[in-house]
C-alpha cells in the first residue's frame, strides 16, 4: 500500500515544493458563530494574512484597524502600527485562555493567538506533518458523503502551537484533505470537524479555499449545525 503521507504530500504539491516555499499570502474572510460567542463578531470578516512556511509566524495586515497589523508567534502576539510601534502585546499567550468557559469573552489578543496558530496550521498542511517531532500513523478507512477516505492520526510536540496534541486528517482517493478533526484545547476541548472544499492550485501547491467547522458526535459523525467557523479564501499567492 502506498504510504499515505507520501500520497498526500504529492497531491498537495510535493515535499520539495513545500520546502522551497517561504511565505503564503492569503486574503479572505473568517466567520461563524465562534467569534460572536467570544464577543468579537466580524473581527476577521476581512482578513489579509502572510504565513511564514518554515517557522510559526503569521502577520495579519489591517488587524482591527487599517493602520495596524497583528503579529502571531507561539510565544508572543502583538498589535503594531505600520512603523513597528507596539500598541498591545501578550507573552505566553496560550496561558491567557486558562479557565475559559464556552462563552468567555475574548479580547483582540486572544483572537490574534487563536487565528494565528490556526491559520498557520491550516495553510501549511500537509507540510506541517513533516515537521520535527510530529508523529503520524494511518488509521482504518472512513466512509462519508458516499466516499471512502483514508485517515492519518497526527501527534504533535508540545513546542508546536496547534489545536490539540492529537488530531485526525481525512483524505480522499486523490490524497486531498477533506476533513480535519480536533478538540481545541483553548476552546475547552469540544470535538469538532473541519471540512475542506474547493481546492485550488497556486504556484504548484494545493489549498482548500472553502472551510467550515461543525461539532461532532461521540461516534465522530458530523452534526449539521451550528457552523462554528467559516474560512473563505479569495486570493492566495506563494513566494
Amino acid at each position: 500500500m502506498t504510504n499515505l503521507l507520501d500520497l498526500v504530500l504529492e497531491a498537495h504539491g510535493g515535499l520539495r515544493r513545500w520546502q522551497e516555499a517561504r511565505t503564503i499570502h492569503a486574503k479572505g474572510s473568517l466567520g461563524g458563530l465562534l467569534w460572536t460567542l467570544r464577543g468579537q463578531q466580524g473581527i476577521l470578516a476581512t482578513a489579509d494574512m502572510t504565513v511564514d512556511v518554515q517557522q510559526q509566524r503569521v502577520v495579519f495586515e489591517g488587524f482591527t484597524d487599517p493602520e495596524l497589523r497583528g503579529v502571531f508567534t507561539p510565544g508572543r502576539v502583538a498589535i503594531e502600527r505600520r512603523d513597528g510601534e507596539v500598541v498591545a502585546e501578550r507573552t505566553s499567550p496560550r496561558e491567557a485562555f486558562s479557565g475559559h468557559g464556552p462563552d468567555t469573552p475574548w479580547d483582540q489578543l486572544h483572537v490574534l493567538y487563536f487565528a494565528g496558530y490556526a491559520m498557520w496550521n491550516y495553510l501549511t498542511a500537509p507540510y506541517l506533518l513533516t515537521r520535527p517531532g510530529v508523529a503520524v500513523e494511518e488509521l482504518e478507512p472512513w466512509q462519508e458523503a458516499g466516499e471512502n477516505w483514508r485517515r492519518l492520526r497526527a501527534t504533535f510536540p508540545d513546542a508546536l502551537a496547534t489545536h490539540a496534541r492529537e488530531q485526525i486528517f481525512y483524505y480522499n482517493t486523490a490524497g486531498l484533505l477533506r476533513r480535519h478533526d480536533y478538540a481545541a484545547d483553548v476552546l475547552g476541548g469540544a470535538p469538532a470537524a473541519h471540512l475542506c472544499e474547493k481546492h485550488a492550485t497556486v504556484s504548484g501547491l494545493v489549498f482548500p479555499t472553502h472551510r467550515y467547522v461543525l461539532p461532532v458526535q461521540e461516534d465522530a459523525r458530523v452534526l449539521p449545525e451550528p457552523v462554528l467557523v467559516t474560512i473563505d479564501l479569495s486570493e492566495i499567492s506563494v513566494a
